[in-house]
């Protein structure tokens, strides 16, 4: 399907506005399905490869409703849909994760977000914005590139970076991998390890300095971590994707990207962290 004719340029879009829209729309989706019964229904596989529940599937048609009534032609990838051309398709890539945090959304525990970045290319370092918005308390993560990054408003940052690292995140933290990644999280020098279920907003709290770094056992896609990874560094942080190559900004955004990510308050708390973990 061609554009239309008269189709306005994504850069005349008001990004965040949408992304406003858009969570709205996905706060409504959970409304629909209060329980966890509710939300549970499987839906077959996404094409991200998990399981997408009802939830996942209607918050995806939610935001995909806000970007199909702007016309504008751009690349998006979705967890649950992949790469769709949107009025022909374009440079511009929108990058969807409609609930990350699923399991946490399924059971009703109040961390779980909606993130989308918005790129005029395909890699990491084409990020021009980031939005996250954290929809059990309600709070708006937001950054653009060479702008600052935002939390309700208010400018993070700059990160001073801790001299030891008191609180790390972990993602993907199944049984087996943090029995694995025992020895290596003990020397990372951490104090305590929390263990939230959403990588996307665990990257917003090392963005505001509430954890000093944080890193994924598994390998993430472009989508859990596209918005995330440009708030931490507007804010000061620094980002890494260790199984994707040694330039963090040149990871794709493409959907079958996998890598674990890294992130710290300051190259050094980040460089701690790689150290032990990033074999």
């Amino acid at each position: 399907m061609s554009p239309p004719e008269h189709a306005p340029p994504a850069a005349t879009v008001d990004w965040l506005a949408l992304c406003r829209r858009a969570s709205q729309g996905v706060s409504e989706v959970l409304e629909r399905y209060p329980t966890t019964a509710d939300r549970s229904q499987p839906t077959g596989r996404g094409e991200g490869g998990d399981v997408a529940l009802v939830i996942d599937r209607a918050a995806e048609d939610a935001i995909f409703a806000e970007l199909e009534s702007l016309a504008v032609p751009v690349t998006a990838v979705s967890e649950e849909r992949g790469h769709v051309a949107i009025a022909g398709g374009g440079p511009t890539h929108v990058v969807i994760d409609p609930i990350d945090g699923s399991l946490n959304a399924k059971r009703g525990l109040p961390f779980c977000s909606v993130s989308i970045a918005v790129a005029s290319g395909p890699t990491m370092g084409h990020v021009q914005l980031g939005y996250i918005y954290d929809l059990a308390c309600g709070e708006e993560w937001w950054a653009a590139r060479g702008g600052g990054a935002f939390l309700d408003g208010r400018r993070l940052g700059p990160l001073e970076g801790a001299e030891t690292i008191e609180l790390l995140g972990v993602e993907s933290a199944h049984p087996d991998l943090m029995a694995g990644a025992a020895g290596a999280l003990m020397h990372t020098g951490a104090g305590r390890l929390r263990a939230l279920g959403s990588i996307a907003l665990t990257l917003c709290h090392v963005a505001a300095a509430h954890l000093d770094g944080m890193l994924s056992l598994a390998a993430c896609r472009s989508v859990d971590a596209a918005a995330g990874q440009l708030i931490v560094r507007e804010a000061g942080g620094a980002v890494a994707f260790p199984d994707a190559g040694d330039d963090p900004l040149a990871t794709s955004l493409a959907l079958d990207m996998r890598s674990r990510v890294l992130a710290g308050g300051s190259e050094a708390a980040l460089e701690a962290i790689a150290a032990h973990v990033s074999e």
